[in-house]
């Protein structure tokens, strides 16, 4: 069994044998048909009839634009950054596309705020990149007149956009949660006067997340996002209590208890895998059978002298695991078990506009993160160092060539990008993974180009099983 990803159509197509070898002979070929086709016939002695059968049928397909397509919007991009052109609103999505990521740069319309309404937390987690919770300064809490003033900011930045994102978070954010309380009062009143759409998101490690609090994120339409590592030895090695204690029992039970109480819906448990555990698909699945239906587990982020950092031996183990999980995945929904892996999740029919796949996430232009002093940084991963402050939430925006750095390091400014294969899918990794790799938002973190690429493969795998009938 083949498959086949055209990178520019967003297209996948499974292969049988004989499509999967004269495909393989067109690339050798570099697209001459005839001299594809005399390779297979008189070399690998295929039948003619059967050879001119399936070139027709990918002929068909590359009319049709799903197969063996060029980079207009590559084309379009360097057409645009050279002349300055604005193209008229018929303009094809890709021409459009390129005209908006390589116009001048003005001021960032922000879509999504990440506020820090706790640099304090009741875990100390062995990899946290915020230092246990203050992210380098101090144990501070964020007073409810800067999370309003951070409101007023995203309202007032967003510009055109209907939809606007907060998400509250840590540290532990359930740490000052009168003030989450207080916010989302004020938020939903603020966007409501101003026309938006505005969705609520909690990050949660679940120690706090009792009855009560419970109910009103259940009320209130908050989404959520709860963290567990996977098994009991692999969580309570890195997730532990202030004292040390392991927080395995307190957090599965809360957070399945949570879960219920909202139907298993808009929610997600999100793991961390390390170095100390790279057969981390039995940690996804022991969360599944847990009774939690959506599920991440994701890579650490460490530097490489630390001794739960994923090294380069880990490479080949990583990807046997995410095919023991593709697998599995399928497995159980032919047994009526889903399972919703977050990064399995590719939307191969419409997915994410042309100027996000290629700049990914939007740090620092359209999101941003906000420390509870009113600090704002590209996102929670840089907040706290001073080199990349664009401003605060009370004063505005004074860093707009941090935030137009941000918005040039998009898939054709990348090393390696613009022919990579899953460049539209990973929109050159995380800019905080590239940054803290190579000290440069351009050069993709070698260890996360890996896994994003296993990953993917694997992904694709499983949507294409998903779309068979007999899978």
């Amino acid at each position: 069994m083949a498959f086949c990803y055209d990178v520019n159509s967003n297209s996948l197509h499974r292969l049988d044998e004989t499509a999967r070898r004269v495909i393989e002979a067109l690339a050798a070929a570099q697209g001459d048909g005839s001299a594809a086709r005399e390779t297979l016939v008189r070399d690998a002695g295929m039948d003619g009839d059967t050879v001119d059968e399936v070139l027709a049928e990918l002929g068909e397909l590359k009319a049709a634009g799903l197969l063996f397509t060029g980079d207009p919007l590559a084309e379009g991009y360097a057409r645009r950054k050279e002349t300055g052109e604005v193209l008229p609103g018929g303009s094809s999505p890709e021409e459009r596309a390129a005209t908006a990521v390589a116009a001048p740069f003005t001021d960032p319309v922000v879509k999504a705020l990440c506020l820090h309404v706790a640099h304090d937390c009741n875990l100390r987690c062995g990899y946290c990149f915020a230092g246990t919770g203050p992210f380098g300064g101090d144990r501070s809490l964020m007073p409810a007149e800067t999370g309003k003033q951070a409101i007023d900011f995203l309202l007032a930045h967003s510009q055109g956009r209907n939809h606007v994102e907060i998400d509250f978070f840590g540290g532990e954010p359930l740490l000052n949660f009168d003030v989450v309380k207080e916010l989302v009062a004020y938020a939903k009143q603020r966007s409501a006067e101003e026309g938006k759409i505005l969705k609520l998101t909690l990050t949660t490690n679940g120690l706090l997340l009792d009855d009560e609090t419970g109910r009103y994120l259940n009320e209130e339409g908050l989404s959520v996002v709860l963290s567990l590592d996977g098994r009991r030895e692999v969580h309570d090695r890195m997730r532990p209590y202030v004292d040390g204690s392991g927080s395995y029992d307190d957090v599965a039970a809360n957070l399945l208890a949570f879960v219920q109480s909202r139907g298993g819906e808009d929610y997600y448990v999100r793991g961390t895998f390390t170095g100390h555990n790279p057969d981390f698909a039995a940690d996804a699945l022991h969360i599944h059978d847990l009774g939690f239906c959506h599920i991440s587990v994701e890579p650490v982020v460490a530097p490489p002298d630390v001794d739960y950092a994923l090294q380069q031996e880990h490479i080949e183990h990583m990807d046997e695991q995410y095919r023991i999980l593709a697998e599995e995945i399928i497995r159980r929904r032919q047994a009526g078990q889903p399972l919703n892996f977050f990064h399995f999740n590719l939307d191969l029919a419409h997915g994410p506009c042309l100027a996000k796949r290629l700049s990914g996430c939007g740090a620092g232009f359209e999101y941003m993160a906000v420390a509870p002093n009113g600090d704002l940084y590209p996102c929670h991963q840089f907040v706290g160092r001073e080199d990349y402050r664009l401003g605060n939430v009370a004063t505005g925006l004074t860093g707009q060539a941090i935030a137009r750095a941000f918005a040039d390091a998009h898939v054709y400014h990348k090393e390696g990008c613009p022919t990579c294969w899953a460049r539209f899918l990973c929109s050159g990794g995380c800019h905080a993974n590239n940054e803290a790799a190579s000290g440069d938002l351009h050069i993709p973190a070698a260890m996360s180009c890996h896994l994003a690429k296993m990953r993917l493969k694997w992904a694709l795998y499983a949507q294409a099983m998903a779309a068979t009938p007999e899978a």
